[in-house]
């Protein structure tokens, strides 16, 4: 730390700046360097405590498929199968109706209407995950029980995504009430694309005798395509790190099945289940291990989503 300092107080002549702004320099990189330290020690922290469970059953604990805490065995394979499904239900709904709903805030409706339903959009993001649950466990839950679940299975009750008994509770559950917590992220970053794309671009496309539509798609949608792939990233983060609105609504059972359904669980919510309760090592290491799996999948995809957001910049500022 001295070392630090002294480079930092070398590198500036007194004659030139004042001593506000030399604290103020030494301010923000001890600032900097307090967020890389954090960072670190998480890792070491998830690391640490993941190595007793990776000694004893190897990496080959993530693809198990048994969850016994009596029995001290562990597998974490059915909890990534259900954060994947719970996550790729809310990509698939949400995305059509984010993108929508950017394009028409920012293209269709008028300022009067746009300003204050983007404030609502924007407004979904600050609820908190609890009582998006509680709403779920109340009124969406029984709302797939009585009406979605039975119309599946009487009509395509022949395939296994859609068997099962009527728990109104499941991994189709939450992921409906993800896809309802995402849709603030997608429609933010899908319309701030929108808007970045230039008017002239716009224009030009219309002065070519195209239609409406046709400029939609030729000079936003195919021109942000690579933004649009940022804000479903984005999304996709928000969704696997999700815990406790996923928790009420899951089901909580660590199984693999084909029904969509079926009650689950997912990284999240297993480590927010079972860590007050977990008191042998290997458990808790197994808890650590499948945080750590969660960090560095989070933690990928935010760096794809700023790699493709770096693309669009610099694609519009050529």
């Amino acid at each position: 730390m001295k070392v630090v300092l002294k480079s930092i107080l070398n590198s500036y002549n007194e004659s030139d700046v004042r001593f506000s702004d030399i604290a103020f320099v030494i301010f923000l990189r001890l600032s900097s360097l307090a967020v890389i330290s954090i960072f670190i020690s998480l890792i070491y922290y998830l690391w640490s405590g993941s190595l007793p469970i990776l000694n004893r059953f190897g990496w080959h604990f993530f693809f198990e498929q048994e969850w016994d805490p009596n029995a001290d065995h562990y597998g974490a394979l059915p909890f990534i199968y259900g954060t994947v499904l719970t996550s790729a239900i809310a990509l698939v709904l949400a995305t059509p109706i984010s993108i929508s709903a950017a394009l028409f805030l920012t293209e269709l409706a008028p300022r009067k209407i746009a300003k204050p339903f983007g404030f609502l959009i924007e407004m979904l993001a600050a609820i908190p995950s609890v009582v998006y649950g509680l709403w779920g466990i109340f009124f969406l839950a029984p709302f797939v029980r009585d009406h979605i679940q039975p119309f599946f299975s009487k009509y395509f009750g022949f395939l296994p995504f859609f068997k099962g008994p009527p728990f109104g509770i499941g991994i189709f559950t939450a992921g409906l009430i993800l896809s309802v917590m995402i849709i603030p992220t997608i429609t933010s970053v899908c319309r701030e694309v929108f808007l970045s794309i230039p008017t002239s671009l716009k224009e030009g496309v219309l002065a070519l005798g195209t239609t409406r539509w046709e400029m939609i798609k030729t000079a936003i949608l195919e021109a942000g395509f690579s933004g649009i792939l940022a804000a479903i990233a984005l999304g996709l983060g928000r969704a696997m790190g999700e815990t406790m609105a996923v928790t009420m609504l899951i089901g909580n059972r660590p199984d693999i099945t084909f029904s969509i359904f079926s009650p689950g669980s997912t990284m999240a919510s297993i480590i927010a289940n079972e860590s007050p309760e977990a008191t042998s090592t290997l458990h808790l290491s197994a808890l650590s291990a499948i945080g750590l799996a969660l960090f560095f999948v989070s933690l990928s995809v935010s760096a794809i989503s700023r790699m493709i957001t770096k693309m669009t910049k610099s694609k519009f500022s050529k």
